[in-house]
């Protein structure tokens, strides 16, 4: 459910829950004590040697907005994989569900057959959470499958792709049994199918972060940036002890969005602000897929009372 707080503008101004500002203070505190140095070295020299010191503040202007657009092209290149990652887990959401239905539908009467295509579909989730974030299977696994099937699973060398086997083997048996027929096994192994390209796109996602080269580029274009930006300002205010406010005030919006872009390369681990709820999606899943089996339960036992 999305959160719409028009009357939040101050609360999230100020917010520090959240925020990039409790990473970046360290940096913009840096940059404002090394310029107050560069300040305080200038003021000295031109006072013992009468020599001016200073930069031209017009390349600073048309530099400023080039870096500008760099991070802002950073911003959006770590946004795109945030989103990608939630259309990821949107698809893992829909498909588990159609897997779902469509084995309660179409496959064997067997209860004992039913559940546990339920329950490992539900265990699909949490095994790729865990696997995104290199965790072992959680509570809600070993409640699912037991403790032995969820060692098993920890000891696999995919664990997303091992429920996927588990799964592909209760349909196999049904079709094999005749229990189910061609064209319903073929329909459900294509939700199966599916489920292994999303967990694959969210891998590719977490093994491939942006270029180091280009986030080298731009730190260090911002560093050359704030660090000389003194040298353009020492004639520009009526106080030298002015410059290092400004300096910091510059910084604090520059760095926070080069921390954002960082932030946003990896949406699955929990240390990352703003990761995806992975947890919350994953309940979601499990109680969506043991509702639909509970309801076709209750169905049947309605339909053999009439």
């Amino acid at each position: 459910m999305i959160n719409s707080d028009r009357n939040g503008f101050w609360r999230e101004a100020f917010a520090i829950h959240g925020s990039v500002t409790p990473h970046v203070l360290p940096y913009v505190s840096a940059f404002g004590l090394i310029s107050a140095g560069i300040s305080l070295c200038a003021w000295a020299i031109e006072k013992s040697f009468d020599v001016r010191i200073g930069l031209e503040v017009t390349p600073y202007e048309f530099a400023g907005i080039a870096l500008g657009l760099l991070l802002v092209l950073r911003t959006n290149a770590g946004y795109d994989r945030w989103w990608e990652a939630r259309k990821l887990w949107g698809g893992i959401v829909n498909q588990s569900r159609n897997l779902v239905i469509s084995g309660l539908a179409y496959g064997p009467a067997d209860d004992k057959w039913k559940q546990d295509l339920v329950h490992w579909a539900a265990v699909f989730p949490h095994s790729a959470r865990a696997s995104l974030r290199g965790e072992k299977p959680s509570s809600e696994v070993v409640a699912l499958v037991g403790q032995p099937a969820a060692d098993q699973l920890a000891a696999s060398d995919h664990m997303p792709g091992y429920v996927a086997f588990q799964i592909s083997q209760l349909l196999q048996d049904a079709c094999q049994n005749r229990e189910m027929d061609r064209f319903a096994f073929l329909e459900v192994e294509k939700q199966r199918g599916i489920l292994i390209d999303h967990i694959g796109g969210c891998e590719r996602i977490l093994k491939t972060p942006l270029p180091l080269a280009y986030s080298i580029k731009i730190r260090r274009f911002i560093a050359l940036f704030l660090l000389t930006l003194p040298l353009a300002l020492l004639h520009q205010t009526d106080s030298f002890w002015l410059i290092p406010v400004v300096v910091m005030l510059v910084a604090y919006p520059l760095v926070s969005l080069d921390q954002i872009g960082v932030e946003l390369q990896n949406p699955f681990s929990k240390e990352n602000l703003s990761h995806l709820p992975l947890t919350d999606i994953c309940v979601t899943i499990e109680r969506n897929v043991l509702a639909l089996l509970a309801a076709q339960q209750d169905s049947q036992e309605t339909a053999s009372t009439d």
